[in-house]
């Protein structure tokens, strides 16, 4: 079965850091490029679920859309 996923992509000074929007628990992905840390949080989107079964599904209310948005606050 072939389940899609949201996933965030940040890009560092250090390299790239990506997750999954939609499953319980802390899935992180990393690599020197983008398609780097895509493929290692895949891998471990894969393990999260083998390891947690269906349960890490957070079906409650999944995200339709992603948007990035940046907002000054005082601090």
């Amino acid at each position: 079965m072939l389940k899609s996923f949201k996933i965030i992509v940040e890009k560092h000074s250090d390299g790239y850091v990506a997750y999954p929007l939609g499953l319980k628990g802390v899935i992180v992905g990393e690599g020197e490029t983008y398609e780097e840390a895509l493929q290692d949080v895949k891998s471990a989107i894969g393990f999260h679920i083998e390891t947690f079964g269906s349960t890490v599904f957070d079906e409650t209310s999944p995200a339709l859309e992603v948007f990035v948005a940046e907002a000054g606050v005082a601090v």
